[in-house]
């Protein structure tokens, strides 16, 4: 029958994450029966305290510690159910570790290959002379600039205290030459006289004067 029909496919077993929903779910039901019992207890124990010693209150304790029984057995079960789900939570979690181990091993594993791939095709020997190559060349430029900035005229060597020297003696200048320039003149200084010529020219004025005259008598003669 089974080669004519078939056979009905098997059932993906549950995983730990669907153990632990099932059980926390149990849990749950669990707890809401201890409320209610702990609901009901709370009933009998305040009609315990309205009654008097008796064949009634005898029977309400009765039914107390037959509910109290019934807690404490729902109580042990909900503690059970609590343990499995946590020891579930810790293999689930030990084993998400684990993945996470094997996954940065097999990522290593697969860089390492690859570093080893590539180190393979570098040639320490070709690297070498290409950086005595390129040390070669600086050097050539480094002369090239050298002589490209060579001076013309100027001495290889100069004395460095004749420069000081020099620089001194001009800064020295400098100063004549600035003080020359704010000097006050002769006519402007207090201490000289100024001449009196309001009423009659100065002798050089009068001289010029004469020669004018005399200049003009040869002309008209």
């Amino acid at each position: 029958m089974n080669r004519l029909f078939g056979s009905k496919a098997a059932k993906p077993k549950p995983s730990l994450n669907d153990a632990i929903a099932s059980t926390e779910s149990r849990a749950d039901g669990v707890e809401v029966k201890i409320r209610k019992l702990d609901a009901e207890l709370a009933r009998y124990r305040d009609q315990m305290k309205k009654m008097r010693d008796g064949p009634g209150k005898t029977a309400i304790q009765q039914r107390a510690l037959r509910v109290l029984k019934q807690k404490r057995l729902y109580e042990n079960q909900l503690a059970q159910l609590q343990q499995q789900s946590y020891n579930m939570e810790q293999a689930t979690m030990t084993t998400e570790n684990l993945r996470n181990t094997m996954a940065t091993f097999d990522a290593m594993q697969t860089a390492n290959k690859e570093m080893r791939k590539t180190y393979g095709k570098i040639d320490l020997d070709k690297i070498e002379s290409m950086q005595d190559e390129m040390e070669d060349l600086i050097e050539a430029a480094n002369e090239v600039q050298e002589t490209l900035g060579r001076s013309y005229g100027v001495p290889d060597e100069v004395d460095e205290e004749d420069l000081q020297a020099e620089l001194d003696a001009l800064a020295d200048d400098l100063d004549a030459e600035d003080v020359g320039a704010d000097a006050v003149p002769s006519y402007l200084q207090s201490n000289q006289e100024l001449p009196d010529f309001v009423d009659e020219l100065p002798n050089h004025a009068q001289a010029e004067g004469a020669n004018a005259e005399h200049g003009e008598a040869l002309r008209a003669a």
